[in-house]
């Protein structure tokens, strides 16, 4: 009995291992009908044994460990750069993968508990479970929506086209669905089984026909000229500059070099997440000389810089996306309000400090969260356009990103090089991806140590500076879309679809195992 249940658990946890190769950068999507399908396949067998209702946690436990240890190994790499956080690698190594498992285990058991007795019931509840458990888990706390299995279709753009209607849970939700639909013909081959599964293939081909139709519909838009263009710059300048003296000036001098400034070329200049060092937002006029050499009144330029404000005798720091004209008039200015536990503040501060932990990112404190996220409205002579600000991590979310749909870009800046040469940038450049499909709007992305882009509401990158490279990419033309129904209407769609599932596990309720 024991050998049996040690091959039970290694054979979970390896199912686990093998579906993330279907995530970027790999994306080998068909695994997951083959991973998927067994564990559904793994629960439905010994949920007709007499197994304790517990142990299906720990089923579902070990298979999301499996998953989640060899596809979020990277974010243990960020604690390498400071000697006082490599005590913490085994928590991000084995303990952040074993608290997102529980969902897993959470799915494995509330599917136990349910106990379905008809297979396309198994199904349906399987998926729906799992469904709303990864919504749940990219919503409360902070957040962390890293990795759902709808990433793996990221490189088809016809299919992942329908989150413009869906929204990425309720194609995350489908995705459940159609990997897990090949058990329902293992366990049993007849018309109805058959049925359910060539309806979920019938609507991934639908999901297609309406992202290619999309896609003829979007390139006979009429392209809109700007008479300015946007300029992401992409870096890599080491991640030294937050723990040593790195010289403010030369690393000033290395980005305007990247971003070739003509003064005759009205140009607004994106610079990354966090990128000048030994500053603060309302120190940088001290550099002003150095910008008026360069840029000319037909000049904006956007970039990552940390700001202070003073309450009584206390400081609050902000992570800003901050915008100047070209003398360094500060035209206006967006604090994160999406923080990263221990980078950018630490959980419990008043007790870990006393332990000599800190934020990754900053040598003073942990960063205040800002208080809500407003499109910015950029008025010049030269230069007009609005844009949503969002920084780093923020681009990860689904469904709370904005409700003013007035705005022309989604501007994204990061800083990528806390995860090394991981997988670990290319994972978050995908979610670019996805959010510009949902919005329906082109995303700039501007990343110091990981890929710049500029991705259009279809999905396409249509450019980019490549991983590590350094470079800029240019946006001056653009086709407008109208608003897509998910920046309308969020996540209720998902709210919708929960409904259809419930709606279907009572129609099939009375098709019983034979």
């Amino acid at each position: 009995m024991n050998i049996k249940y040690f091959i039970d658990y290694l054979f979970l946890i390896i199912l686990g291992m093998l579906t993330s190769l279907s995530l970027p950068p790999f994306n080998y999507f068909f695994i997951n009908f083959f991973t998927f399908a067994f564990f559904l396949l793994f629960l439905i067998q010994r949920s007709n044994q007499n197994i304790d209702t517990k142990i299906f946690f720990f089923y579902g436990w070990l298979f999301g460990f499996g998953y989640f240890i060899t596809n979020l190994y990277w974010i243990s790499i960020s604690l390498t750069h400071d000697p006082s956080f490599k005590l913490l690698i085994p928590v991000t190594v084995i303990l952040i993968p074993a608290f997102l498992s529980l969902f897993y285990g959470l799915a494995a058991f509330f599917f136990r508990i349910l106990n379905p007795k008809s297979i396309i019931n198994s199904f349906l509840i399987f998926s729906l479970i799992l469904g709303i458990l990864e919504f749940i888990r990219g919503s409360i706390f902070t957040g962390f929506p890293w990795n759902l299995i709808v990433y793996s279709l990221s490189n088809q753009l016809e299919v992942i086209s329908i989150t413009s209607i869906l929204g990425t849970y309720g194609l995350n939700l489908f995705c459940i669905s159609l990997f897990s639909s090949p058990a329902i013909l293992i366990l049993k081959l007849n018309k109805k089984n058959l049925g359910v599964v060539f309806l979920f293939l019938i609507l991934t081909i639908l999901f297609y026909i309406h992202g290619f139709a999309y896609k003829e519909r979007f390139q006979k838009i009429v392209l809109e000229t700007y008479d300015y263009k946007i300029r992401a710059v992409g870096s890599n300048i080491g991640l030294n500059r937050f723990y040593s003296d790195m010289n403010t000036i030369s690393v000033i001098k290395e980005l305007i070099k990247i971003s070739e400034p003509k003064s005759s070329h009205k140009t607004v200049f994106i610079w990354p997440e966090g990128i000048i060092p030994n500053i603060i937002k309302e120190d940088l006029k001290e550099y002003s000389w150095l910008f008026e050499e360069n840029f000319s009144q037909n000049h904006i330029l956007i970039l990552g810089i940390n700001s202070q404000v003073v309450n009584n005798k206390s400081k609050d720091y902000f992570n800003s996306l901050s915008v100047y004209d070209n003398k360094l008039n500060l035209l206006n200015s967006y604090n994160k309000i999406n923080l990263v536990p221990f980078g950018e503040f630490l959980p419990f501060e008043n007790f870990l400090k006393k332990t000599g932990l800190r934020s990754l990112t900053n040598n003073y404190q942990s960063f205040s969260k800002g208080s809500e996220r407003k499109v910015i409205e950029i008025i010049q002579p030269n230069i007009t356009l609005k844009i949503l600000p969002l920084i780093c991590y923020e681009i990860i979310y689904s469904g709370k990103l904005f409700d003013n749909l007035d705005f022309d870009f989604i501007i994204n800046i990061s800083e990528d090089g806390w995860f090394g040469h991981s997988i670990g940038p290319k994972q978050h450049f995908v979610h670019s991806i996805f959010r510009a499909i949902e919005s329906g709007k082109y995303i700039i992305r501007s990343s110091n140590n990981g890929i710049t882009g500029i991705i259009n509401p279809l999905g396409n990158v249509e450019k980019s500076v490549n991983f590590r490279d350094t470079g800029y990419v240019d946006l001056k033309e653009i086709r407008k879309i109208q608003p897509t129904i998910f920046s309308i209407y969020g996540n209720k769609i998902f709210g919708l679809l929960i409904l259809l599932y419930i709606f279907l596990i009572f129609s099939f309720k009375k098709i019983k195992y034979e």
